[in-house]
């Protein structure tokens, strides 16, 4: 990069930094995109439709409930934890999904004994951050996309109503990860729906996010940066509960995503931050919470 782009890459940054504190105190200044045609507050939301607004009406850091929707544990903590944290530090209430235990995922220890591994991990990493793990009985690798499975993440949604989804976005070589797209985008519409009867009255979620995910790399382009300095270590202390966190199965996932915070931290002015994708089309935010 020559001085002359790398001039005018900061300028860009730090354009979006001072557009982006406005939305620290409010709503972002695009509604356009998927809840375009409704107001983005939750008054008025099209049912099953995400807004793209403020979920409590107000700016500034603030409790907001979130679940992260995953194919398997490790996703749901490594990529989508911290966003988690970061609500539930504020007094938010935070539940990870998995849809499946990821139970495959060993090249040494047998699958029943692996996702058994995966249960107690999730539940351990789910306590330090102040949140709840469930999970659903799908096969690794193999995770359906029918009715079933929509509904199932339906009804998890109603019962625990989430201001804030974060899940795998579409562009993923991996089948499971989109599989639970598809799953969670039907399931929100499913779940805002009041003439949908279940066991648990309609919810409509107020913002939908996909994670930073080094397996969903395609086409993902983030929009919102989201500081989580203040629950680094825990979300990192979290993780590590997790064997395959240091390489086990191959990959470096600790270094990977602490890594990748450090580098969102850059272009966000945060000492660390995620990126997130959003639903719906809006200017690039920099964000103290959800």
């Amino acid at each position: 990069m020559n001085n002359a782009t790398r001039r005018n890459f900061l300028k860009d940054v730090g354009l979006g930094a001072a557009a982006l504190s406005v939305a620290v105190e409010g709503v972002s200044a695009s509604q356009t995109g998927q809840a375009g045609e409704a107001s983005q507050t939750g008054h008025g939301q099209m049912p099953g439709r995400p807004g793209t607004g403020d979920p409590a009406g107000e700016g500034g850091t603030r409790p907001t409930n979130i679940m992260a929707i995953a194919a398997h544990p490790g996703d749901a903590f490594f990529a989508m934890g911290a966003p988690v944290a970061a609500q539930t530090d504020l007094g938010g209430q935070g539940v990870f999904l998995s849809l499946s235990l990821g139970e495959k995922g060993s090249r040494t220890i047998p699958p029943a004994h692996y996702g058994q591994m995966q249960r107690e991990a999730s539940e351990r990493a789910a306590q330090t951050l102040g949140a709840r793990a469930l999970f659903l009985d799908y096969s690794d690798g193999e995770i359906p996309v029918n009715d079933e499975v929509k509904f199932a993440v339906c009804d998890v949604i109603r019962e625990h109503k989430p201001g804030v989804i974060v899940t795998h976005w579409r562009g993923s070589w991996h089948k499971d990860h989109q599989a639970c797209y598809s799953i969670v985008n039907d399931a929100v519409f499913y779940a805002g729906l009041p003439a949908i009867t279940r066991k648990h009255p309609a919810h409509n979620v107020a913002k939908l996010f996909f994670a930073d995910n080094w397996e969903d790399a395609t086409d993902f382009v983030s929009d919102t940066y989201l500081d989580v300095s203040a629950v680094f270590d825990r979300w990192t202390q979290a993780c590590a509960v997790f064997p395959m966190w240091r390489g086990e199965n191959g990959f470096r996932y600790n270094d990977y995503y602490t890594s990748l915070a450090v580098e969102r931290g850059c272009l966000s002015g945060f000492q660390h931050a995620v990126a997130l994708m959003s639903a719906s089309d809006q200017l690039t935010r920099r964000l103290h919470s959800l």
